[in-house]
This record gives structure tokens, C-alpha cells and sequence, in this order.
């Protein structure tokens, strides 16, 4: 889809070709946060649901460095007119961000709310351009067609500072989709121990994660063991908390099996003993430069693993945490690894204790 489009989309619709690139009933939150009451709006049949809290994430040291690390993208003429008519500028102007994805059959529908700076008049104005609006339950709803298809994409105000949008034409599809009961405590208990996180995905299992590592991950690290056992993970969360210069990421998976986590830890574990071997042998030491190696090394050694029984599920949790070392690092070259490295990690003793408290 070309830029020039999703920018003649109007406010919401260009925010959301953003995101992507990284019923209207609420879950019993009538009186939560703004980041709360969000999270009450998605469908409760999503496979993977994001949220990042902008206005959050620009107070910290981190973000700000990640945005310098960042490529910049060119200027855009036809961003700048859009920013000029409507008043909204993404990297200004966006507070909060939380999208769900869906699955059905082969297509993955989009449905996002966005909590920001909007000008409603000019961005009504903007949309009709090129798009229509209806009137439906309430509701002003605007749907703009994506050039070269037939496919539409719809937004609406839910009040000033927060707008609605679909990645199809049928957003009242999502608006007013029953939610169930159980489905809702699902989500809103993973939520809750995300609390302390301004930026999370939380993935409903469907057996591909495990299948998607194997098909990325570095031929010396690639391992069938360890796909396979990220396929028989129910639930799977990533959080990344800003701390002063670095990142704090901690990513976490469900499974209803004892064996499976205790296997998991495990094998994890060896992941990382793994690459601090590789990076320490001679060959490593010849072919990375010294500064991105240390940089490589800290982030392991920073590396936490350890199990978590939470009554009916076991969780394995892997913390580590992102330094502009690292960055810097990034920027340069990514880590080669030993073809010599061996094929199976050795496996670790004792794990240590799972740390307590929110992220």
C-alpha cells in the first residue's frame, strides 16, 4: 500500500498504517484509567492485542534514543499538507495506541482505538476528500476506500480525544460485538500484570510462534526442541519498561504443563549460556568489533530466566534489558555467531528464583 494513501485517509487512518509498520462496550471499567477504559473496547476473540502509551514513553531517557537510533524516514510533501490541514501530528499529537488483531481465515482485520490531540472538524473535513460518512447507531462513521482495491477502512469519534478504526469497512462489527465473560477476564488478567509496562503485546496462542522463530532465528541458533515447545504455549506477553538509559524488556510464556515449562526453563537457559559461548570463543572475538561484542555480552548477562507457577498455568519468564550500547551496536553490524557453536545448549542447573511484582 503506498504512504500517499493511507496519509489521504484522514488522521486516524494514517496513524494506524504507522502502528502497523512496529459491540462498543466496555469489560466493567466505567470508572478505570484512559489506558483501561481502551483496553475494555477491543474484541475479546483477538488473537494478539498492543498497546504503547506515548505520552508515557517520550518522559523517559530511552525512547528518545531509540528514536536517534532509529533511520529516519524522508520528508513527506504530502504528510506535511495532511499535518497542515488537520492539525494532527503523529510523533506530537498521539497519546495512546492499542490495536487488536483478528483472525479470519486467511485475512487478519485490524481494530485499534487512539487516544490523542484531534481537531474533529478538520479531520471530518480531510476524510471526505476522498472517503463518505454514514450515521448508524449514534454514530458518524467514515469510511475511505484503499486504492487499487475494493477494500475500505472506517474510523469515528468516540469522543474528542479518542477515535475508533477498523482495517476494514465493518466497524460497527467491532463496535458492537458481544463480549464473553470469560474471554474478557482472560485478557484483562494478563493486562492487569502488565500494569507497569507503557508498551506490551499480549498473544493468544495459535500454535505459530514456535514455527515463525525456527524460520528466523540464526542457523546456529536455530532449535526444533525449542519451537516445539513455544508452539504448546497458551499465552505469550511482551513488555518493554523504560529505566532511566535502557530498556527493560520481559517476555513471558503460558502453558498449562508442568513438564513443558520445566523443559522450556531449561532449554532457555542453555539458549543463553549458548550465545555468551559463542560470543567468548576466538572466532567471535576476530570477527565482532570489541565495542558491539561487550555490547552483545551485557545484554546476556543481564538475561534472567525463571519459572512461575500461577495456580492452573506455569509461565517461564526471560528478562533482560536493552542498553544504547546495544544500539549503538545495532547500528553497526548484527552479532555473527560461530558456525562451530554446538548444535544442542548445554543445559544449566538449578534456575533461579522467578522475580515478584508487576513489570
Amino acid at each position: 500500500m503506498k504512504k500517499r494513501t493511507w496519509i489521504r485517509l484522514a488522521a486516524i487512518v494514517a496513524v494506524l498504517g504507522a502502528a502497523v509498520i512496529l459491540g462498543y462496550r466496555k469489560w466493567s471499567a466505567p470508572n478505570g484509567t484512559a489506558r483501561e477504559e481502551a483496553l475494555a473496547l477491543l474484541p475479546t476473540d483477538a488473537i494478539a492485542i498492543l498497546f504503547a502509551d506515548f505520552d508515557e514513553l517520550r518522559q523517559a531517557p530511552f525512547p528518545a534514543k531509540l528514536y536517534a537510533w532509529a533511520p529516519k524516514p524522508q520528508a513527506d510533501a504530502d504528510y506535511a499538507q495532511f499535518v497542515k490541514a488537520t492539525g494532527f501530528d503523529f510523533e506530537r499529537d498521539l497519546e495512546r495506541i492499542t490495536i487488536a488483531v483478528e483472525k479470519r481465515g486467511q485475512d487478519f482485520p485490524l481494530f485499534a482505538i487512539l487516544d490523542g490531540k484531534f481537531d474533529r472538524q478538520k479531520i471530518f473535513a480531510y476524510a471526505l476528500k476522498d472517503g463518505s460518512a454514514v450515521k448508524t447507531g449514534g454514530r458518524e462513521i467514515f469510511s475511505v476506500p484503499v486504492s487499487g482495491s475494493l477494500k475500505k477502512i472506517s474510523f469515528t469519534f468516540l469522543r474528542n480525544d479518542r477515535i475508533a478504526v477498523a482495517g476494514d469497512a465493518n466497524l460497527a462489527f467491532f463496535l458492537d460485538a458481544k463480549k464473553g465473560a470469560e474471554d474478557t477476564a482472560d485478557w484483562r488478567v494478563r493486562f492487569e500484570r502488565l500494569a507497569g509496562s507503557p508498551a506490551f503485546a499480549v498473544i493468544r496462542q495459535d500454535a505459530a510462534v514456535g514455527a515463525a522463530l525456527a524460520a528466523q532465528a540464526p542457523s546456529g541458533l536455530r532449535s526444533p526442541q525449542l519451537s516445539t515447545l513455544l508452539d504448546q504455549l497458551q499465552w505469550i506477553t511482551l513488555a518493554g519498561k523504560p529505566e532511566n538509559d535502557r530498556l527493560r524488556v520481559v517476555a513471558e510464556g503460558e502453558c498449562p504443563a508442568e513438564a513443558t515449562a520445566r523443559q522450556l526453563l531449561d532449554l532457555m537457559n542453555g539458549v543463553v549460556l549458548l550465545a555468551q559461548l559463542g560470543l567468548n570463543d576466538a572466532k567471535s572475538r576476530q570477527q565482532l568489533d570489541p565495542a558491539a561484542r561487550e555490547a552483545y555480552l551485557e545484554i546476556l548477562k543481564s538475561a534472567d530466566v525463571s519459572k512461575i507457577n500461577r495456580g492452573d498455568t506455569k509461565s517461564v519468564r526471560l528478562v533482560f534489558e536493552i542498553t544504547p550500547g546495544f544500539l549503538e551496536a545495532a547500528r553497526r553490524a548484527p552479532p555473527v555467531m560461530p558456525d562451530s557453536a554446538p548444535s544442542k545448549p548445554p543445559l544449566p542447573g538449578k534456575a533461579r528464583a522467578p522475580r515478584k511484582g508487576r513489570i
